[in-house]
């Protein structure tokens, strides 16, 4: 797999995981204390975890 073809799955995944965080459902799951409030930590430090990983990515490849 190629750095942008990693970068692109990296992208994928937090495209994928910021529309979770930013979900009613979710959101709502969470007021309503239905499930552990950790998992909203959980789920924001994935997101900065991942985006740190992109950045580290992002220099590999060659601009066009």
């Amino acid at each position: 797999m190629s750095p942008i073809e990693i970068l692109k799955e990296f992208n994928l995944c937090y495209l994928k995981l910021q529309a979770i965080a930013q979900n009613e459902n979710w959101l709502l799951l969470i007021a309503a204390n239905q499930i552990d409030p950790e998992a909203a930590t959980h789920l924001g430090d994935t997101l900065h975890y991942l985006g740190e990983a992109m950045g580290c990515v992002e220099p590999l490849i060659d601009p066009d």
